[in-house]
Order: C-alpha cells, then sequence, then structure tokens
C-alpha cells in the first residue's frame, strides 16, 4: 500500500494537480453563473407580473428535476444539431450552473420569505419600484440569511462536476481512472480523489460557516 502510494506521489502528482484545477475551474465558474441565473429566476418568482412566474416555475421545475448527467450529454452532443455548439468544458459548465441556478432560484425564494413584510412595504411607500426593492432591500438580506445553503449547492456543483469525465474532460475523477488505467491499482486512485474532494468540502463547509456567523452580525 504504501509504495502505491509512493508511486502514485512522485509518478502522478502533476496528473492530480492538473484534474483538481480543472475540477475547481468548472466548479467556480458554474457556481458563479448559477448564482446569477438563480437570483434572475428567484425574481422571476416572485415577481408580479404572472408571465414571469410562469417561466420562473418552469425553469426550476424542468432543471430541479434532470439529471445532470443527461443534461450533460444533450447539450455536449444534442445542441449541435441545432447549430449550438459548445466546448465540452462550456457544456459542462452549462449543464451544471442551469441545474445548480434552479437550487439557488429555490434557496433565495426562502431567504425572501424570511424578509419582514414592514420593510418592503416601507420601501414601497418611499417610492422605489420592484426591481429597487429587490437590490436595495429583499435580495440582500436574503443572501446573508441563505449563506448555509448556498454552501450546500456549491459543495454539490464541486462533487458534480466529477462527471466531467462522461465527455472526456480529465477532471480529478477522470484522472483517477486514468491513472489506474496505466497502473492497474484498483481503488487507491479513486480513494486519493475521495480524500481530496472531502478535505475540499469540509473546507468551504467550515468556510461558510464562518461566512454565516460574519453575516449574521452584520445582519
Amino acid at each position: 500500500m504504501l509504495d502505491h502510494l509512493l508511486l502514485l506521489w512522485t509518478s502522478y502528482r502533476g496528473d492530480y494537480a492538473s484534474g483538481l484545477l480543472l475540477t475547481l475551474r468548472l466548479t467556480g465558474t458554474a457556481f458563479a453563473l448559477a448564482m446569477g441565473i438563480g437570483t434572475v429566476a428567484a425574481g422571476f418568482r416572485i415577481s408580479p407580473i404572472a408571465p414571469l412566474r410562469v417561466v420562473g416555475t418552469l425553469y426550476v421545475e424542468v432543471f430541479r428535476n434532470i439529471p445532470l448527467m443527461s443534461l450533460i450529454l444533450v447539450v455536449a452532443y444534442a445542441l449541435p444539431n441545432i447549430d449550438i455548439r459548445l466546448s465540452y468544458s462550456a457544456s459542462i459548465i452549462a449543464a451544471m450552473s442551469l441545474v445548480g441556478g434552479s437550487f439557488v432560484c429555490e434557496a433565495l425564494r426562502t431567504g425572501v420569505n424570511t424578509v419582514d413584510t414592514g420593510q418592503v412595504e416601507a420601501a414601497r411607500s418611499i417610492g422605489l419600484g420592484f426591481l429597487q426593492v429587490l437590490g436595495n432591500v429583499v435580495f440582500p438580506q436574503a443572501f446573508r440569511s441563505m449563506v448555509q445553503p448556498f454552501v450546500s449547492i456549491l459543495i454539490g456543483i464541486f462533487l458534480s462536476s466529477s462527471l466531467a469525465g462522461v465527455v472526456g474532460q480529465l477532471d480529478l475523477t477522470a484522472m483517477s481512472s486514468q491513472i489506474n488505467n496505466k497502473e492497474a491499482l484498483g481503488l487507491l486512485p479513486f480513494a486519493v480523489a475521495a480524500v481530496v474532494y472531502c478535505a475540499i468540502s469540509l473546507l468551504v463547509a467550515a468556510a461558510g460557516a464562518r461566512v454565516e456567523k460574519l453575516a449574521r452580525v452584520v445582519r
């Protein structure tokens, strides 16, 4: 076992680092897009305009209930048939951000419900429009109250990036598989990857708890 671990460290640490770097890049980009998409969708969901509410609801119901792997394959291999072509990395990011955005939307909508209605009425009474109320009163408080759900979504996106290998992208999991194909070490290369996933997830959760505490103080 120690010999095999030494082999992985001496011969493949660069490969693991490369896979992890791609995983983090996919995760960071997809999460940022998911936050933007989810915020817009949440605005649609609570909009006074009925067609926007319908669009927001349809978006959430579709993408919250579609398997991520299926969506990645559709974006990567089906969309080119209608002349929409994305790189494989962009296809993965698009799929993860669309699915993640649906969960961000629902988390943010829950946060909106925690905002005192008196503050909303006060904002309207001084002449603020719907978008101004959202941007200046509702969303800032909703974001602070939903730190942990957003952190859970971030961790979920991070872990789901392990599906990047289905379209040939050498993320951390796919790189582990490639190493195992070369060295035939069984589960060991994947166990190393699992430890990395677990460690980063725990670090993100700890950072999220710290941010939540700070946000609670600010509020």
